[in-house]
């Protein structure tokens, strides 16, 4: 089986799967905020087919969707997440399953299967242990699914695609694509993780999602135009992952300068855009959102307030809500490379929470209040101090509302 998916994988394309991408240095955006990559391995296998004229191969247990019958790097999987993500499927079809079971199911000892049940219970899932029954699931997971995604999808944008990628854990989404973009990355590239071990919001700080508990997704975007003319984009990005929420039925999401999505007071999750390329053009940007759905303990863990969905009512399935966010991601940036930001200014200030406020304005030297006014035509923050009004870049100071 795995020769006959090797072969096919280098009919698509695919050079092989121990292929470890490497890249080069990245930017950050004027404004920011999220993203995850893993170790090369063997690839386990996969269900890969075509669909007619968008010649799509899918491949769904490794997550691998290459579009438009381009080429693409193998990406780098992790060798631990076979047997978990198995493990972990075989516990949500059943309601209580035995070790014995699982063991003959999964081809593993009792010994096996309990480790592999530990390290599901340290990502964050809740496994309980039932006395002379077996295992059970608090919940059934929602993983991932690249034909779901892909299948929800517009057709147009299906074709568009260079990359959809669903991989079990990595680093970071951002990282992952980033390392790939020397080894010839096609356009509109998606990653997304069932898990991150270094994810990361702006400034270097971490973004912490416990396994399946939210949405890490990253978004690879070429330019024509110079780097100064993305100022912004990262609010275009927060704005169209806002909408999507509400399309889906989440109410009361609103967007923080200068990239976090908030609910109720608390973070749902950031935007982190990161740019390289020529200063003239071209140039290019990594767009990564992360969304909260199902935080469990790991609220806990949290050094900020934060929120998830599951806490502002039922979360919408996450292969939908990461299909939705794909789409409504790929119509902002195109009509945000055609226009600018200005078309995007009134629908955000309908969103910002922080305009109006008073705020602390926190930088080197201390801190400054001031009232927010909104944002300039760069997608800077306007701030009304004593002295007169000032635009602030998200590259050199933070904001707090005053509470």
């Amino acid at each position: 089986m795995l020769a006959r998916v090797a072969t096919r994988l280098h009919q698509l394309g695919v050079k092989n799967c121990m292929g470890r991408a490497s890249g080069g240095e990245a930017m950050q955006a004027p404004c920011h905020a999220h993203a995850a990559v893993a170790t090369p391995v063997r690839c386990p296998r996969a269900d890969i087919r075509r669909t007619g004229r968008d010649r799509l191969a899918v491949a769904t247990y490794t997550g691998v969707v290459p579009a438009s019958g381009q080429a693409m790097s193998k990406p780098a999987l992790s060798t631990q997440a076979t047997p978990l993500r198995a493990l972990l499927l075989e516990l949500g079809r059943a309601r209580e399953c035995s070790g014995q079971d699982l063991a003959s199911l999964l081809g593993l000892s009792r010994t096996a299967v309990w480790k592999q049940v530990e390290r599901l219970r340290a990502a964050g899932v809740d496994i309980e242990a039932v006395a002379g029954r077996g295992y059970r699931l608090a919940a059934r997971p929602d993983l991932l699914d690249a034909q779901a995604i892909a299948a929800a999808l517009p057709a147009a944008l299906r074709r568009r695609l260079g990359m959809l990628e669903v991989a079990w854990q990595l680093d970071s989404t951002n990282s992952a694509l980033l390392r790939r973009i020397d080894t010839g990355l096609a356009d509109r590239s998606v990653c997304l993780a069932e898990q991150q071990s270094a994810g990361r919001g702006r400034r270097g700080r971490p973004w912490r999602m416990p396994l399946a508990g939210g949405l890490a997704l990253s978004l690879y975007r070429r330019f024509d135009g110079a780097l100064a003319s993305l100022a912004g984009l990262s609010l275009v990005a927060g704005l169209a992952a806002a909408e999507t929420l509400a399309a889906c039925g989440v109410a009361g999401v609103g967007l923080k300068w200068p990239n976090d999505l908030v609910a109720r007071g608390a973070k749902l999750g950031g935007v982190l855009v990161e740019l390289g390329g020529e200063a003239l053009g071209p140039c290019h940007a990594v767009i990564g959102v992360g969304i909260n759905l199902r935080l469990g303990t790991t609220l806990a863990a949290i050094g900020q307030p934060a929120i998830d969905l599951a806490t502002l009512g039922p979360p919408p399935p996450r292969s939908l809500l990461a299909a939705r966010l794909i789409a409504a991601l790929e119509r902002a940036i195109d009509e945000f490379a055609q226009v600018g930001l200005g078309p995007f200014a009134a629908r955000y200030a309908r969103l910002d929470v922080l305009r109006g406020q008073p705020v602390q304005v926190l930088h080197a030297g201390g801190s400054r209040p001031g009232i927010a006014r909104g944002i300039d035509a760069r997608g800077a923050l306007r701030v009304a101090f004593d002295e007169g009004e000032r635009a602030i870049d998200s590259g050199e100071v933070s904001v707090r509302t005053n509470r």
